[in-house]
């Protein structure tokens, strides 16, 4: 039973952050619908032609968007989002393979593949100590060309 339970929990914290990015502006602003802003802009920056923007939002508040109980037995905090436009044109990249590693204050590592979803990728990862997590991506879009990004989040 608590196999059953744990694998529930599991699809919700898959299934919500493609409900919430399905509802998301990707105009001029950052309003994520629900009536108010969800998530930071963590980072953005254009890389070989790619502009990368990184969101951090934290499950709870993610899972309260939703009008969803946080399921008690995930341990993962927050979820981290990454999209990808082409800088010239403005056009979503949504194919390829990104990986990002997590390390926290206490040196810690996460490394995960993230899951294309609508229109971005993104997996849920244990911000759960306040202090600096250092955030690297490499991802490999659709031309073949591997790039990177890094840069610090702060978890108050």
């Amino acid at each position: 039973m608590k196999k059953m339970n744990v694998l529930i929990a599991a699809l919700f914290a898959l299934a919500a952050p493609i409900a919430s990015f399905a509802a998301m502006n990707h105009g001029g602003g950052h309003d994520m619908g629900h009536g108010g802003r969800q998530g930071d802009v963590a980072h953005e920056e254009v890389v070989d032609g790619v502009k990368a923007t990184f969101k951090v939002m934290s499950m709870k508040e993610h899972m309260k968007a939703m009008k969803m109980e946080m399921p008690k037995e995930m341990k993962e905090t927050h979820h981290i989002a990454v999209e990808f436009k082409d800088a010239k044109t403005g056009k979503a990249l949504t194919e390829g393979d990104v990986k990002v590693k997590v390390q926290g204050p206490d040196k810690a590592e996460q490394t995960k593949d993230l899951m294309g979803m609508q229109g971005h990728f993104g997996a849920d990862f244990e911000l759960a100590k306040k202090g600096k997590y250092g955030i690297m991506s490499k991802f490999k879009l659709k031309d073949g060309k591997v790039r990177s990004s890094k840069f610090w989040y702060t978890v108050k």
